[in-house]
């Protein structure tokens, strides 16, 4: 269902199917996604995931009253978006979940958000799916740290998913996030957006179930 976080900014949350609507949920997800934001794509995996897990899913809208901006637009104003806005979403989306124990999963643009939110303390656990581990100079500005320099002030356990022909995410800015402690997969033939859109010429159906049960280990992992 269709929520609104304390700042305004609109959120899908979703409850597993049979929960109680009055209990706490075995763990929670908040779910940050692409540059293209809040959807039916993610409502869907939104459930997928709830269902999957057993977990409370929030999904926060990363464009809040600019919902209706074309592709071109967003691909120019991401250095408009201000990390403490949308890091502050993420932490209200988790709130909402009303689960002791959350983590953090996030998709190209959002999967650069999951590195940063991962350095807050607020999350368990962050999984990124070819989130930019540089902010490209296209998107620089005084609102947008880096998450490499983030992450090395500490951070949760960090899962990134990786397409080797993915030219957002260049194999020394992997190395460096290995440096920083976190786990990557690399799918060498794999472009950018492999996984999570199954109507993209880069979807790989075989990899991206491979990529699902790495990220489902991960986040029930023993550890968790």
């Amino acid at each position: 269902m269709r929520v609104t976080l304390p700042s305004g900014t609109p959120a899908e949350l979703v409850v597993p199917v049979g929960a109680d609507s009055g209990s706490a949920s075995a763990g929670g997800l908040v779910l940050l996604p692409d540059i293209m934001g809040l959807r039916p794509l993610f409502d869907d995996h939104a459930r997928r995931l709830a269902d999957t897990l057993g977990w409370t899913v929030c999904v926060p809208e990363p464009w809040p009253g600019r919902e209706d901006l074309p592709l071109d637009e967003r691909l120019t104003s991401v250095g408009s978006l201000d990390d403490e806005a949308v890091l502050a979403d993420a932490s209200a989306a988790a709130d909402l979940t009303g689960a002791s124990s959350v983590a953090v999963l996030g998709f190209c643009m959002g999967g650069m958000y999951a590195l940063k939110a991962a350095s807050t303390g607020r999350f368990d656990r962050a999984v990124s799916f070819y989130g930019m581990i540089r902010v490209p100079q296209a998107w620089a500005s005084a609102t947008q740290a880096q998450p490499l320099a983030l992450l090395a002030g500490g951070h949760c356990p960090v899962l990134a998913i990786i397409g080797g022909q993915d030219p957002w995410t260049p194999e020394g800015d992997v190395a460096s996030l290995e440096d920083s402690g976190a786990e990557t997969v690399v799918y060498p033939e794999a472009e950018h957006g492999f996984v999570h859109d199954p109507d993209r010429p880069a979807h790989r159906p075989a990899d991206a179930a491979d990529a699902w049960e790495r990220v489902m280990a991960f986040l029930t992992g023993p550890d968790s």
